[in-house]
């Protein structure tokens, strides 16, 4: 276990970074205010992962820029999780029987049709009542403010970088735990553990597709039996350190497959052109269109039915989405998957996924154990 599997917490001079520029891009992008839920942006902003369920917590930067947290007074408590008392961020504690709907509204001060930015975390419930109350015209803050949450800072890769390195390490593992005669629940039992094992706080998911299975893109694990030659997708993830996470597939084969080592290898060439194609400037289209292309060219077009990857942070999934349609420009510090895949319908499927993160000139890649088609355990269990 590494180190930076104990690091929970960032410095709040990064958390106060965050703030000042989320208040920045609003005021550059004329939006009147923020309000963002919990989830994700609240995380990222503050460091709070508090939970209110039906009561509303929010984040609200007003157009001056000024950061107030509007807590349930119950929650109180999850003050001293996170970096509000470290910040410049206000606290509005409310109780039950107060709209805090209305509270938002007076901290915002706004005219009607003004644009607020809302994030994704904000359930209908809530801002419905906020757009009541204050007559704004809503946009998606993830989407105006895009630069601040796609792209990582040096903590955020820190975290992926070691959460990367550790689900690499259960990988190495994964080769003697697949044998004839096991079950893939089984074996995603072992692989689960050995994802904690290896510095996770928590296991996000754990799919082991063996033979027909695996052309299951989201498979999960079964009572299926290994059994020799079967080609088995093992795409596993976990929560690391401050919230953020891993996620890695590898294809492994019990024993010989000529087939699949055929279908492998155009696989394998459809990834490596895709995270070469990696820099700033390109667009997130593009880089679907190299490994598209790369397995089409092949013969197997029909075969690769989903996106080539997505961005990955405090959510498992989130923007940059590399696929068709998309014409993001991708910039320097954003993170996401490069996962190409090929299944064939009720005889095997294969997947091979790294997280790359975008450099000044090129990519790095947060996974690099062995690529290859590993041959596991042939032996009977």
């Amino acid at each position: 276990m590494t180190e930076s599997s104990t690091v929970t917490r960032f410095d709040p001079r990064v958390h106060a970074t965050r703030l000042t520029r989320a208040a920045d891009l609003a005021a550059e992008r004329d939006l009147a205010g923020l309000v963002f839920g919990t989830g994700p942006d609240l995380q990222y902003l503050i460091g709070s992962a508090v939970s209110s369920h039906e009561r509303l917590t929010a984040l609200v930067f007003d157009d001056r820029g000024r950061a107030t947290l509007v807590l349930p007074a119950v929650e109180r408590g999850s003050l001293a999780d996170c970096a509000v008392g470290e910040v410049d961020c206000a606290v509005r504690l409310w109780e039950d029987g107060e709209d805090p709907h209305l509270i938002v509204a007076d901290l915002l001060d706004i005219a009607a049709g003004s644009r607020l930015g809302v994030g994704a975390g904000l359930t209908a419930d809530h801002l419905l009542p906020i757009l009541e109350a204050t007559g704004a015209a809503p946009v998606l803050a993830g989407e105006v403010l895009r630069e601040l949450f796609m792209r990582k800072d040096d903590a955020e890769l820190a975290q992926l970088t070691a959460a990367g390195a550790a689900i690499d390490r259960v990988h190495a593992r994964v080769p003697a735990m697949l044998r004839p005669g096991r079950t893939e629940a089984e074996v995603g039992e072992e692989i689960a553990a050995a994802i904690v094992e290896e510095g996770h706080s928590a296991v996000d998911f754990v799919i082991v597709g063996s033979g027909p299975n695996g052309a299951n893109p989201h498979h999960d694990v079964s009572d299926r039996v290994l059994a020799a030659g079967d080609v088995v997708v093992v795409d596993i993830g976990g929560t690391w350190g401050a919230g953020y996470h891993s996620d890695c597939t590898r294809t492994y084969v019990l024993g010989a497959n000529a087939e699949a080592e055929a279908v492998y290898a155009v696989l394998r060439r459809a990834q490596e052109a895709a995270v070469a194609a990696v820099r700033p400037g390109v667009t997130a289209a593009e880089i679907d269109a190299v490994a598209r292309g790369a397995i089409a060219g092949a013969g197997y077009g029909e075969a690769f039915i989903h996106r080539t990857g997505h961005g990955i942070g405090l959510s498992l999934h989130e923007e940059p989405f590399i696929m068709a349609g998309n014409d993001l420009v991708l910039e320097e510090g954003m993170c996401f998957s490069v996962e190409p895949g090929i299944y064939l319908a009720d005889r095997f499927g294969m997947r091979l996924e790294d997280i790359v993160a975008v450099t000044a000139d090129g990519a790095r890649t947060l996974n690099n154990g062995d690529r290859a088609l590993v041959a596991a355990g042939a032996g009977e269990h």
